[in-house]
């Protein structure tokens, strides 16, 4: 059974049911060609059925190298950017404590990360933090040669070498990179790291149910059978050509149609601070999948109801471009009341003995009205709870469905040819030779 369930009762009068059935033939035939590998990027459809193929000895592996380093660090560094370190964050902050790394060492280490940024004061206050700490290293690059990680990395191996010397520290620095090419393969080959490899067929950004998202997701003592498990059974639902059957492709078809529309930025609308970079992940994987060639839905999200106090006001009576999606929690994992006061001075008696999760679900309600009757169209999409079962399956959901928005809009989804171009220049001002 799907652990996500997607509610398009607010899209109406904006379009039709009729309007979304007649894209079927469309979704057929761009569904054919991801199946058969006959569109588009056809070469980076490894993620396609990647849950299915994915055994149990693999699991087993990362989980088994996961166990050694939660034994012998108290602070484990995910290096990487983008996709490479996205999905593993986005799987930890969604299914950890909000404050994981606050409540000491609850079995495993800390978890932190580097080389998403290339700042000064970031990195050194994050090895001012770790100093004192047992540390292990995760660097994820399939090139090692991406600026930011691989300056990060310097830095770090250089750190744990003087503190460790170079053969203890070689048993606390794993690396997720190419199977056979690279120039961090070659590094781990030469000094004896132990590797994961990201298939040659997967891109970054579709990458969180490889190593690459697995193995320090595992780390922070997350069940990715179980994630895997719920991937698998969104790989079953979601890979039926019938939009009355596939909610990923019906989502995707309503993006087409709103954008054709004129609604060219989607807002992901969320009311937990646990989804928070799982939208970041989604941010990623929508716009660098159909940010080409002058066309794409442009991503960008919020967290309600914080941002009903910052961004509401734009949102409700600003410019019509734009439409949202609702990303709800059925469930929260504990409930709490709200008590009285006895001379009720803030006015909150009525809502005693409520539960939070009972007024959130109020707050959106009334949020998606409102911005429907200020002229946003919007759908919901529910996702049951706060396991790794339900997020194996939103993560494989928003894949299908971006890789079906970029086919319908004619776009290659599985390329990024406009990263390359702050490189080239970046490089240029740096002289680094060859540029």
């Amino acid at each position: 059974m799907p652990n996500l369930s997607l509610d398009c009762e607010n899209l109406q009068p904006f379009i039709s049911d009729q309007e979304v059935n007649d894209y079927q033939s469309q979704v057929g035939l761009c569904h054919d060609q991801l199946e058969k590998g006959t569109g588009l990027g056809s070469d980076y459809l490894g993620w396609l059925h990647l849950p299915s193929g994915v055994s149990d000895s693999v699991l087993a592996d990362i989980q088994s190298t996961a166990d050694s380093l939660r034994n012998v660090c108290d602070a484990f560094i995910v290096v990487g950017i983008g996709g490479s370190y996205l999905g593993a964050r986005a799987g930890i902050s969604f299914l950890s404590s909000s404050f994981f790394n606050q409540f000491g060492r609850h079995g495993g280490p800390e978890i932190y990360f580097a080389g998403q940024n290339i700042s000064s004061d970031y990195h050194a206050d994050l090895f001012d933090l770790v100093g004192g700490r047992d540390v292990s290293l995760n660097v994820i690059s399939k090139s090692g040669t991406t600026t930011e990680p691989a300056i990060a990395f310097r830095l770090l191996k250089e750190m744990v070498e003087n503190k460790y010397g170079a053969d203890v520290a070689r048993d606390r620095i794993v690396v997720t990179t190419d199977s056979s090419k690279g120039a961090l393969k070659s590094l781990a080959d030469e000094l004896g790291y132990r590797t994961f490899v990201i298939p040659d067929d997967v891109g970054g950004r579709y990458s969180v149910l490889t190593p690459v998202g697995l193995f320090p997701m595992a780390v922070a003592g997350i069940n990715i059978q179980e994630l895997m498990e719920g991937a698998r059974q969104a790989e079953k639902l979601y890979s039926n050509p019938s939009l009355d059957q596939n909610d990923a492709y019906y989502y995707a078809v309503t993006r087409q149609l709103l954008y054709k529309k004129g609604k060219t930025t989607e807002i992901l609308a969320t009311f937990q601070p646990a989804f928070s970079y799982l939208a970041d992940w989604w941010k990623q994987l929508a716009g660098e999948s159909e940010g080409k060639n002058l066309k794409g839905i442009f991503p960008s999200s919020v967290e309600f109801t914080s941002d009903l106090h910052s961004m509401g006001q734009w949102i409700q009576e600003g410019n019509r471009n734009i439409f949202e999606t609702f990303l709800v929690l059925e469930s929260s994992r504990r409930q709490l009341k709200i008590p009285a006061f006895k001379n009720d001075a803030d006015g909150l008696n009525y809502l005693a003995g409520e539960t939070l999760d009972a007024v959130n679900e109020k707050a959106w309600l009334g949020t998606a009205s409102a911005h429907k009757e200020g002229g946003v169209p919007n759908m919901t999409l529910k996702i049951k709870d706060r396991s790794p079962y339900s997020l194996g399956q939103a993560f494989y959901f928003f894949e299908r469905a971006v890789a079906m928005t970029g086919y319908l809009n004619g776009v290659n989804p599985f390329d990024q040819p406009g990263v390359e171009f702050y490189k080239k220049n970046m490089f240029k001002l740096l002289g680094k030779p060859g540029f």
